[in-house]
């Protein structure tokens, strides 16, 4: 709960400064990044030489229309990569192979800093599906889609008036039950039309 009030008082405050100049420009753009994505398995009573958690990189593509310097729209879709985790019980041996990809649609409330930097955040919507499939003890296991709020917290550098980097935290709904974690960190360029 206390993340959503910070994450609404951060949007409310870039929403105050409407009237500034911005690091991007008015119009369409695209973009494409590298996601770092957390993945935790949850076996109970499982010994194994394998790390039950870890990170894995994923890929992400977006697009987007800036109605003006404060105020967007944008979609896009992340390949969140995935992860095997095989482990040993006493009641025997299994793994589990995590598949994770989702699609979101968000507002977005720009606010620059200076000439060439800015920040932003991002609230609206995300679909997102785990995969899941297991072996020995796990036959069987199946994940499930999960729509939910899609936030999102970064920054911008505009290179030049056309090509800018961004870095954000991205919170892709709710965290699957077994593999990915809803939250994760994307790196990204972006071209503005």
């Amino acid at each position: 709960m206390m993340k959503k009030k910070i994450l609404f008082a951060m949007i409310a405050s870039v929403t105050a400064f409407t009237g500034m100049s911005a690091a991007h420009a008015e119009g369409a753009y695209v973009g494409a990044g590298v996601t770092g994505n957390r993945y935790n398995f949850d076996i109970p009573g499982a010994t194994s030489a394998d790390n039950h958690s870890g990170y894995k990189a994923g890929a992400k593509v977006f697009a987007g229309y800036d109605f003006d310097k404060t105020w967007a729209v944008e979609g896009g879709y992340a390949d969140f990569g995935s992860k095997d985790y095989s482990y040993v019980t006493s009641a025997g041996n299994g793994s589990v192979k995590s598949d994770s990809h989702g699609y979101y649609l968000a507002g977005k409330a720009s606010m620059p800093v200076s000439e060439k930097v800015g920040v932003f955040g991002k609230l609206g919507v995300a679909k997102v599906k785990n995969s899941l499939s297991g072996t020995g003890l796990s036959t069987g296991i199946s994940g499930n889609d999960k729509t939910g709020v899609y936030a999102s917290v970064g920054a911008q550098y505009a290179i030049n008036e056309k090509v800018s980097l961004t870095a954000e935290v991205e919170h892709f709904g709710k965290s699957a039950d077994q593999g990915r974690k809803a939250t994760g960190l994307a790196l990204g360029a972006r071209y503005n039309f």
